[in-house]
């Protein structure tokens, strides 16, 4: 008989390695690649764009790419130095005026500021009550507004907002949400 993990072992956080995109999917003649082309290619759509701007931030800020994301860590990047020994804690919010679907209008810049229970992946439990977890938000502009020139990845089409939790907590208009031109209006200095 084989010897069992326990079930404390089996329930573990999963490690996650760096994947080149040359793993083959077995008996499809597919790689990961292939996966990633069909799967992220819209760099316009929200869910890919969110992502795109959270890399693009990683990348300003020095953050170790060689290390996957994290996917349910209760804020979205971690700078390499910072305010306390492991770094900032930094949410990345992402908007554009142009989506994938048709448009009858260009979309309103609204950036979600909503606090919320934050899940930790170590103990695999949920916080008690919502907050920002994050040190500082970067909220991510991709301005461009002609579809047939749009491309998220020329960094001229970006414009890049910080705030600092301290002062969206302070912020008196809306505890969920906050636009861009409030943004502008309140918080002077911006884009970065």
């Amino acid at each position: 008989m084989t010897n069992m993990p326990s079930l404390e072992a089996i329930l573990e956080k999963r490690p996650v390695t760096l994947k080149t995109g040359n793993e083959h999917l077995s008996g499809t003649g597919k790689t990961l690649l292939d996966f990633w082309r069909w799967n992220g290619s819209d760099l316009a759509s929200n869910a890919t764009r969110g992502l795109l701007a959270e890399f693009i931030v990683a990348s300003a800020l020095g953050i170790d790419l060689s290390v996957p994301r994290e996917e349910w860590s209760a804020w979205d990047l971690t700078s390499p130095e910072g305010i306390r020994p492991e770094g900032i804690r930094i949410e990345v919010k992402s908007a554009a005026y142009l989506q994938s679907w048709t448009q009858q209008k260009l979309s309103r810049i609204i950036f979600s500021i909503r606090p919320a229970r934050a899940w930790d992946s170590a103990s695999g439990k949920m916080a008690q009550e919502p907050q920002r977890s994050a040190d500082v938000y970067v909220f991510c502009l991709l301005k461009h507004q002609d579809k047939e020139t749009l491309n998220p990845l020329d960094m001229e089409q970006w414009e890049f907002y910080v705030i600092s939790t301290d002062e969206l907590n302070n912020y008196k208009r809306s505890s969920t949400s906050i636009t861009l031109a409030s943004i502008s209006k309140t918080y002077p200095g911006n884009p970065v």
